[in-house]
């Protein structure tokens, strides 16, 4: 019996240390309509920030632990997450299937600027736009504040000392998921593959927060509307990372 109970014991101890094991995953990425392969997906573990692409068969691999979620992202179909369990561990390949949207594709109307050739003319038609960078002594980089924000400095150092502050709140409370702002910057495939979207939807699932935050957290930072509307994921991410960076300098140097 007490041999029984230890070799119970020794069962138990190895499958949770297996369980706990960081190993490389397979799985196929399906079209859920016809079960045809899906080139290029994304697949960005959520816990450990690692992303890859499936293959031109729908294949991938990818580190993962058990329970740690998957999302899956391709242009045209449904964002899903999965997460991974024991028996995808123990069976091998899953397959993942995606159900594809029915895109509407509102008219975009297109206005060149019309140039004359004259100098005088054309620099009244060429648009302007002022936005300015402020920069605080000590810091790398600085704040786009734009024509209507000439207070932009203070109004950063504002939301850093104010315990009540949208930006407090997000960084002060979230450092865990700040954290992971510097392991996308280093994973090669992620930096790819935000440098071709627009959506915020890999960001907004790896930082655990919503469009509007994500948009009030560059406001807060003091970029331009211009910029929150028109950057890509990537530039995105590189202007959290850096007002982050800097609200930790600020803070440290206030406690």
């Amino acid at each position: 019996m007490k041999k029984l109970a230890l070799l119970f014991i020794f069962f138990l101890i190895a499958g949770f240390s297996w369980a706990q094991q960081n190993v490389v995953i397979n799985g196929k990425v399906l079209n859920d309509a016809d079960d045809a392969p899906l080139e290029n997906v994304n697949i960005v573990n959520l816990n450990n920030v690692k992303g890859t692409t499936s293959t031109r068969e729908g294949d991938f691999a990818i580190r993962a632990t058990v329970n740690d979620t998957l999302y899956f992202s391709y242009l045209g179909f449904k964002s899903i997450r999965v997460r991974v369990t024991n028996d995808w561990l123990k069976f091998g390949e899953i397959k993942v299937k995606m159900t594809e949207l029915g895109i509407a594709l509102e008219e975009v109307v297109v206005r060149p600027v019309q140039l004359t050739g004259y100098v005088e003319v054309d620099a009244r038609i060429i648009p302007i736009y002022d936005n300015y960078r402020y920069r605080i002594a000590g810091l790398g980089s600085g704040y786009e504040g734009g024509s209507s924000q000439p207070g932009a400095v203070n109004k950063v150092l504002n939301a850093v000392f104010n315990p009540a502050d949208f930006l407090y709140n997000v960084f002060g409370k979230r450092p865990k998921q700040m954290r992971k702002l510097r392991q996308m910057k280093e994973d090669d495939n992620i930096r790819n593959l935000l440098q071709s979207k627009f959506d915020r939807e890999t960001l907004m699932a790896v930082l655990q927060l919503e469009r509007v935050d994500i948009d009030e957290i560059l406001n807060k930072c003091s970029y331009s509307s211009d910029f929150i509307r028109t950057a890509n994921d990537l530039q995105i991410l590189d202007a959290i990372s850096e007002c982050y960076e800097e609200y930790k300098v600020l803070n440290r140097d206030r406690n």
